[in-house]
């Protein structure tokens, strides 16, 4: 009975892995769903690797995958990718991770825990399916810290309203709404949380495996939670938003009515000195 970690690190920003994988000798362009996979010590791509050799998964979710490795090795590979890749713009780990294990035990039943999977025979599609969705994971995770960062911000505003103050900057408003289209990019068009792995549509037992990871970590459940937390913060700049110009054209139609009667003021005034 062996069992392998499997570390999981959200990384800051986008990752460009084909933009990496060329900086490192790589010519085949990946696709979005195919991570490059390299070794932590040296870079070099791992296509047919030993099953216990230690590897990094780079994913286009925006997360850093680490099989079988210690825990110092983390740091010491986004130094080593930062000194191979300098004509790239440089990884960097943020403290979102997430830990997971496969024990293979050929006596024992095949199942998938919180923490923990279990299978009879050690199989490389088993450790793709679970790099997969901890990679997704671990975005989400990251996503959704964002997201409470900007209800925080929201609930300020709305305090502030409370008080009866309208002063919200149009640049405040914009950049909300920005941080929020950005939530909705990443979640839908990087994250491609309702996609799956090819070798799922060729293998059942291998989607049935997958579909219970998914499950056990809630993808689908917390990218709803996003999206319907993303609509409600829109929606609620944009209520602000309007709040915010409706202010604005009060000023103007009283700066208007005033200007008006200085007119009169002294077209009348004039008039009378003539």
């Amino acid at each position: 009975m062996t069992t392998y970690p499997f570390l999981a690190v959200a990384i800051e920003g986008e990752t460009d892995r084909n933009r990496l994988a060329s900086a490192l000798g790589v010519s085949r362009k990946l696709s979005w769903e195919e991570p490059l996979i390299l070794a932590p010590t040296t870079l070099a791509q791992m296509e047919n690797s030993r099953f216990d050799e230690a590897r990094v998964y780079l994913s286009s979710f925006g997360s850093a995958v680490f099989f079988n490795c210690p825990d110092d090795a983390v740091e010491k590979f986004f130094d080593l990718l930062a000194q191979r890749t300098t004509a790239a713009k440089p990884l960097r780990p943020t403290s979102y991770r997430e830990r997971y294990a496969l024990r293979i035990n050929r006596e024992e039943k095949s199942t998938v825990a919180n923490d923990l999977a279990t299978i009879a025979q050690g199989e490389r599609v088993y450790l793709d399916i679970i790099a997969y969705v901890l990679a997704k994971s671990v975005a989400l995770e990251q996503l959704e810290a964002l997201v409470d960062v900007v209800f925080d911000r929201m609930e300020e505003i709305i305090a502030r309203l409370g008080r009866g103050e309208l002063k919200v900057a149009d640049s405040e408003l914009a950049r909300t709404a920005a941080t929020i289209l950005d939530f909705r990019y990443r979640s839908i068009s990087h994250i491609m949380i309702l996609d799956k792995p090819d070798i799922t549509w060729e293998s059942e037992e291998a989607d049935r495996f997958h579909a219970t990871l998914d499950n056990m970590f809630e993808l689908r459940q917390r990218y709803s939670q996003i999206r319907q937390k993303s609509d409600t913060l829109l929606h609620t700049n944009e209520v602000f938003a309007g709040l915010s110009h409706a202010r604005r054209s009060a000023r103007l139609e009283w700066i208007i009515i005033v200007l008006i009667a200085v007119e009169i003021f002294l077209f009348i005034f004039d008039m009378m000195r003539h």
